[in-house]
């Protein structure tokens, strides 16, 4: 565990500049609005060890990169998010002298992001030759106008002599992404022009040999403040400068502003038209004060935590935690376009290629479907259903039927580059149906499931009938050669929770069949035939299982493994991923993540008490938790049987992986689809919250280290909050209809607020 910040319930700060650290510092900081985000990096010069990194929703790139085995059923390309036009930088002298914090003396440093708002400050005195002047930096991303980012500079010259200070201000193009296939630079610009106060660019990204679309940005910065604007330098073709002189005589203030505008052809599709809503958007903000736009920042970012905040009592590192997962979760995706999906890097990195995985349907529409409009978790939904054409592709290049939905897209195609994950991980199939039924008998609403949902599943119901095969010595169907969400074992036959998937998928889809409109029924065109085929195929379906053990066995010959604790592995030797060979690893019986267990969670009233005890004391101590998304699974399964104390050491895990950089690599980036995990960690989990029959069913119990907690919980058209404290657990009624709950096996009638249930 590596802590570098302080323990706030709001903030996220430190005074320290970690040179050593600022890669992690410069994660931890990041910012998004969905639209848009950005790492921590510095506005300014800063000479020592830093990832630069400006990511905008959609905007994405195709690898060039091929390999010598290249098979046939590859992927053609690899899709990568790309590094954008960096429009912050700022280059800063003081007497002429560049500054550089990683190089110059600099004292009183503080950096704090404040997570009710979204607002960055940064602020530091600095010492150059006998003079100190000190900044204050403070930036946001509007979630109210989300094409804008906002930054505003102080400086205060805490000598007796009068400092020269000068800004050259930047759009720059020349921008490459740190990657290693990535050596070269995407962006080529169309157009450029600055005035004195004012500068705008537009860029193309560059072709490529495969004819996918290329995107264009138009970017325009508006400046104000105290600082004295000079002429423009045009010198540089990749970028737009404005340069700005202040005389700061002793003691005094002067105050700089940028205003960026980003605006894509993701949106409006002609030059024109990028130009002309770049001149609206201008109208639209330059009348108003920082301090005003910060103002509609903190009220919008208000009404979000309304719905959303969890309140723990008696412990600030578990309420840092998890308004930290949400506050990031919520920077990066926030239901406003549906053509958009959550990475597992956000708007924090590069690792991943800011591509989506099953992650979202997995983990993180759960949080949306209790936190947010039911609109959001929808947008998750038809984001897949829209790339149907891509999920056929995949298919077809394996030579199946049906639709088989990406490990990794952009756009509905598979974009990743290791066919063991690729092509065999197709657990996720099933993923995305579990998706549908989870917002089905969460919101009650049936609309998506029998219009395009029920689309999703019968495509995905004809893949797994053509990749199932009869084994003629069991009279069972089998699927072979994949790779369950354990990716620490890879082309395996029969992973249970694989097989259990396309059963319950074939199943779930058969009785979707029978509720659809004949006019729908008609347009799926399942023939009877198609029907009892895969009602075989589901009765027949193997699913591994140990007597003696009374485990569902992960896969066939798992259980030949040296089965030896995780506990075992020397400390000097974790995490494995990061000290063993992977030929080690795959022979290994250690765990990524939950894999029988995940299953288990998917459907945990389904299963016995006995059942979900014995598959968790076999696998929990085999599991590494080498996947962020490990932690949550096995907290809510504790907290499930009652093992308290494993539930909260889990949780912390979980809510402050990034925080306390748990896997050594927060400097990649945040884990952000992991970022679901404590919220589900303390609502599913501690709070034992279930669907049974159309009803919220509570179980709560109050970690031994809080002295409470609460939440609040949008169901089906009522906000509720939920409080459990020393005195027992609380429901009250803030918005929407009354709703009738079970704490245990009592109903309750929650009431308004000010009535206690």
């Amino acid at each position: 565990m590596e802590r570098s910040f302080k323990i706030a319930p709001w903030h996220i700060s430190t005074d320290v500049l970690n040179t050593k650290e600022r890669r992690i510092q410069e994660s931890i900081t990041s910012l998004g609005n969905g639209y848009m985000g950005m790492r921590g990096f510095f506005e300014e010069d800063y000479s020592g060890d830093s990832l630069s990194g400006i990511y905008l929703g959609g905007i994405w790139y195709p690898d060039k990169t091929k390999v010598g085995w290249w098979k046939n059923g590859y992927p053609d390309y690899f899709g990568k998010v790309i590094n954008t036009i960096n429009f912050i930088k700022m280059r800063i002298f003081i007497n002429g002298q560049p500054l550089d914090l990683f190089k110059d003396k600099i004292k009183n440093f503080n950096l704090d992001l404040n997570m009710h708002n979204g607002l960055l400050t940064r602020s530091f005195v600095v010492e150059k030759n006998g003079q100190s002047v000190e900044f204050k930096f403070e930036r946001f991303l509007s979630i109210v106008t989300k094409e804008l980012a906002a930054i505003r500079i102080v400086a205060k010259n805490l000598t007796k002599s009068t400092i020269d200070l000068k800004i050259e201000s930047y759009i720059d193009a020349d921008v490459t992404n740190e990657d290693a296939n990535y050596d070269e630079h995407f962006w080529q610009v169309i157009s450029k022009k600055t005035d004195k106060n004012s500068s705008q660019m537009l860029a193309i990204t560059k072709e490529n040999p495969f004819g996918t679309p290329r995107f264009t940005v138009g970017i325009a910065a508006d400046y104000q403040g105290t600082f004295f604007a000079k002429s423009s330098n045009d010198e540089i073709s990749s970028a737009a400068i404005n340069n700005f002189a202040s005389e700061l005589a002793p003691l005094a203030n002067s105050l700089f502003e940028k205003r960026i505008l980003v605006v894509t052809s993701r949106d409006y599709s002609t030059e024109l038209q990028i130009k002309k809503r770049l001149n609206e958007l201008d109208g639209l903000t330059s009348q108003k004060s920082f301090d005003q736009l910060l103002d509609e920042q903190s009220n919008a970012w208000n009404e979000r935590w309304k719905k959303s905040d969890i309140q723990v009592v008696g412990n600030d590192e578990a309420q840092q935690g998890i308004r930290f997962n949400l506050f990031q979760l919520f920077s990066t995706y926030y239901g406003d376009d549906s053509r958009l999906n959550i990475g597992p890097k956000g708007f924090t990195g590069e690792k991943y290629g800011g591509a989506t995985y099953w992650d979202t349907e997995a983990f993180v529409l759960p949080v949306y479907l209790g936190s947010s409009d039911p609109s959001v978790a929808k947008n998750l939904l038809l984001y897949r259903y829209n790339q149907l054409p891509g999920a056929y592709h995949n298919a077809a290049q394996q030579g199946l039927k049906g639709a088989l939905f990406p490990m990794v897209t952009f756009d509905g195609v598979e974009y990743h580059n290791e066919w063991e994950i690729t092509f065999e991980e197709i657990h996720r199939n099933g993923d995305i149906a579990f998706a549908i039924y989870n917002y089905t008998r969460y919101t009650g609403d049936e609309d998506y499931l029998l219009h395009q949902g029920s689309k999703v599943l019968v495509e995905i119901s004809r893949f797994w009938a053509d990749r199932v095969h009869f084994s003629q010595q069991k009279q069972q169907y089998m699927i072979h050669g994949v790779t369950g969400a354990d990716e620490y074992e890879n082309n395996v036959d029969n992973n249970w929770y694989t097989n259990y998937l396309a059963k319950w998928t074939l199943q779930y889809t058969l009785k979707t069949l029978n509720k659809v409109s004949k006019k729908q029924a008609d347009n799926l065109n399942v023939s009877q035939i198609e029907k009892n085929n895969w009602q075989i195929i589901a009765e027949k379906m193997y699913l591994p299982y140990d007597q003696k053990l009374d485990i569902f066995v992960q896969h066939d010959g798992f259980l030949d493994k040296e089965l030896k604790p995780a506990s075992t592995i020397p400390s000097d030797q974790l995490p494995i991923n990061q000290h063993w060979s992977w030929d080690k690893i795959l022979r290994s019986p250690y765990i990524k993540q939950a894999d029988v267990l995940q299953n288990i969670w998917y459907f945990i009233d389904d299963f016995t008490f006995k059942q979900k005890k014995h598959n968790f004391d076999f696998y929990e101590p085999l599991t590494v938790h080498e996947s962020s998304l490990s932690p949550s699974i096995h907290a809510i399964l504790a907290a499930d049987l009652h093992f308290e104390d494993k539930a909260t050491e889990l949780y912390a895990r979980t809510a402050r992986l990034d925080l306390d950089n748990y896997n050594h690599d927060t400097q990649d980036g945040l884990h952000i689809t992991s970022m679901a995990g404590g919220w589900l960690a303390i609502v599913q989990g501690f709070a034992g919250m279930r669907i049974r029959k159309g009803q919220l069913h509570f179980a709560p119990f109050i970690p031994k280290k809080w002295s409470g907690y609460s939440f609040r919980l949008l169901f089906r058209g009522s906000l509720i909050e939920v409080v459990v404290n020393q005195t027992g657990s609380h429901y009250y009624l803030i918005e929407g209809p009354s709703i009738v709950i079970e704490n245990f096996d009592q109903k309750i009638k929650v009431i308004k607020k000010d009535h206690e249930s």
